[in-house]
């Protein structure tokens, strides 16, 4: 069985989500022996071509494309609100873009029923993102190593996200919460992918120059499995989501989560995330080092299910019934 995977992954792409998800997800797949794997690769002899993008590219693929033209819904019009300062325009592509796949694999309960709304025509089935619980898992000597860089003492208490600096991923909530704890040190890695497209880009970076010295703005790091194993607390505030990799990859890794209280980490990580409604419930939280360590616990045990094996072995059962 033929697969190409399709990603737009140059440039600053290959940083966002979609991205590295599809490369973990590839990278599993390419030690089935089932499967002849390619990668954006530009033959139109496959039995499958999977898209993890939609951009200028993928879609000229497609069109020349024969095998069965699979798309992941890792983006929808409602993932760019806050996101993207011209959402409004690029969200009214979406629909037509949606419904010219052959199947559509959607990530989480919210996503699978926007899709479903967006595209009625087109066969959907669910599928959660996967982590690599290999790659994703606690390692002292990564955790000192990450704190020696940034400066963080042994003893201090950090608080993590990972995501772009968007104000749908609840930029100005870390930032106020970091105010309000100034004994805590609050590490945002991650940055502006679409540059000065980003939603609020000239405020956040204002906003930004007014942090405490316990806030710590990394960019991109090299290696972001030692960044969450630094971590005691990994704090999600995000309006709307997927099924965000940052959560697996944070709890494969032991750190407990603090997230949202919004329906996508809720359905997803109920017994095991920790979840806010506001800033003083997600305050209360950061300074309850019982609360904290209770949920480490639970952490890594749960990524299991989400198991990246798992995941792949999904989408190759997928695969098989697609083709005809």
């Amino acid at each position: 069985m033929k697969v190409n995977f399709f990603v737009e992954d140059m440039l600053f792409f290959k940083y966002i989500g979609c991205a590295t998800l599809a490369r973990m997800l590839a990278g599993k797949l390419a030690e089935n022996a089932d499967l002849d794997l390619a990668w954006n690769a530009h033959g139109y002899d496959y039995d499958v071509v999977h898209y993890h993008t939609f951009g200028p590219l993928a879609l000229a693929n497609k069109k020349y494309s024969r095998g069965v033209k699979v798309l992941t819904a890792h983006s929808t019009p409602r993932l760019n609100n806050g996101n993207l300062a011209f959402s409004d325009t690029v969200n009214r592509l979406y629909p037509g873009i949606y419904r010219g796949f052959d199947h559509i694999i959607t990530i989480s309960d919210p996503n699978d029923q926007e899709v479903r709304e967006m595209a009625p025509d087109v066969p959907v089935t669910l599928i959660p993102n996967g982590v690599n619980r290999d790659r994703f898992r606690p390692d002292p000597e990564k955790r000192a190593a990450f704190r020696r860089e940034h400066g963080i003492g042994d003893e201090e208490m950090v608080v993590l996200t990972v995501a772009q600096q968007t104000p749908r991923k609840g930029i100005y909530d870390f930032i106020a919460l970091s105010k309000e704890h100034p004994d805590i040190t609050f590490v945002w890695v991650g940055g502006f992918p679409y540059g000065s497209f980003s939603k609020d880009y000239r405020r956040i970076e204002e906003e930004k120059k007014g942090c405490g010295r316990n806030v710590i703005f990394t960019g991109f790091v090299r290696d972001i499995t030692a960044a969450y194993c630094s971590a005691d607390l990994f704090f999600m505030p995000s309006f709307a989501e997927g099924l965000p990799m940052v959560i697996l990859e944070s709890m494969a890794t032991g750190v407990p989560v603090l997230a949202r209280r919004i329906p996508e980490f809720v359905e997803n990580f109920e017994g095991a995330a920790l979840f806010f409604d506001d800033l003083e419930e997600a305050g209360a939280v950061v300074e309850d080092e019982t609360v904290i360590r209770r949920h480490a616990a639970v952490s890594r045990p749960f990524t299991d299910r989400f198991d990246i094996g798992r995941v792949a072995d999904l989408h190759v059962n997928l695969y098989k019934e697609l083709i005809p």
